[in-house]
């Protein structure tokens, strides 16, 4: 689904983490549906880059490649120069390799994000927002630990706007299908070497969503972001074993126990949060409880209910295997 989003017409993009599952997808959307002036891809990987340059050549007087890090804030504040509307989705995003590399996660996830702030303050963008995940909800590893701090220090730094321009808020959402690291890569190929797959507890549950609708969704809330909102968009939730079962109905499971730092099931809004979210059809708006928060609730919503919260085991919306099935062979 795609939205009119009229203020990307003619404006400036920088994306970093340009080159990831999310950055490839949101670089096409865009340049299919929308008419940005240009389109700034902010990565380290050089060969993905001249890769990404190659599918996207019809594109290319709107694409500009910027090889740096987050943690460079020097060539962070460069690449934005001019720029007017910020999408922050580069992080480590590795749950073991983060448990393993925890100072190096720090690095990227909290400190780049900082980097991203006061480039997009300096530089005076008009709007930055985050890509975030379930895992920064009540964490319960370090890369959600690191996630959750990017989100709190993005929000908050709409305090540090004054008079300036510059606006943040955050996405969160769960699992990509089809994305890197996701699992259903892993299945497919443990079923094509032996037919045993590997799964690491038989309740576990995870919320799904497809990259269009993941990049559709932040480009629904880039249009309706005042500024201190995090966006959370209404998904299904699937179990582990059901996916595991559509996959390689005939296949051995293997129950191989909870990871490092890994849940039994995921959550997308807390019930601390619950006090200060409003409820909509297809998502939901968890606002600030800041002073530099100024506007009244998003119209066309609702309060939700006190304790309420939003996890893959307590999600009405589930998918069938029949869905699951449909999903899998969309998306690969």
């Amino acid at each position: 689904m795609y939205f009119s989003f009229m203020p990307l017409t003619n404006k400036t993009i920088l994306l970093t983490g340009g080159t990831g599952s999310f950055g490839q997808k949101f670089t096409e959307m865009v340049l299919t549906a929308y008419k940005p002036k240009a389109l700034r891809i902010f990565s380290r990987g050089e060969l993905l880059q001249y890769e990404m340059a190659q599918k996207f050549k019809s594109h290319k007087s709107l694409l500009r490649f910027f090889i740096g890090d987050v943690r460079d804030k020097e060539r962070l504040h460069r690449a934005m120069s001019g720029v007017d509307i910020v999408v922050h989705a580069a992080a480590l995003k590795q749950i073991v390799t983060a448990e393993y590399n925890p100072i190096e996660a720090v690095k990227t996830n909290i400190q780049g994000t900082i980097n991203v702030i006061n480039a997009a303050l300096d530089n005076e963008v008009e709007k930055a927002i985050l890509i975030s995940t379930d895992k920064a909800a009540n964490p319960a590893n370090l890369y959600g630990a690191t996630k959750l701090a990017a989100e709190k220090i993005f929000i908050q730094s709409n305090a540090y706007t004054g008079r300036g321009k510059t606006r943040f808020a955050a996405v969160r959402y769960g699992n990509v299908v089809g994305s890197r690291g996701s699992v259903i890569p892993l299945f497919f190929e443990q079923k094509n070497n032996g037919g045993h797959l590997t799964i690491t507890d038989k309740k576990m549950t995870r919320f799904w969503i497809t990259l269009e609708q993941g990049v559709a969704f932040v480009i629904e809330s880039l249009e309706k972001m005042h500024g201190g909102e995090i966006f959370v968009p209404k998904i299904p939730s699937i179990k582990t074993m059901s996916l595991a079962q559509t996959i390689a109905p005939d296949a051995t499971i293997k129950v191989i126990g909870i990871r490092p730092g890994e849940k039994l099931h995921e959550i997308l809004i807390t019930p601390e949060e619950a006090p200060h979210t409003i409820e909509f059809k297809h998502y939901f708006i968890i606002e600030p409880v800041l002073p530099f928060w100024p506007y009244t609730n998003h119209t066309g919503g609702k309060k939700v209910k006190e304790n309420f919260y939003y996890a893959s085991n307590n999600n009405l919306q589930k998918l069938t295997p029949k869905e699951i099935s449909a999903l899998v062979e969309k998306n690969l």
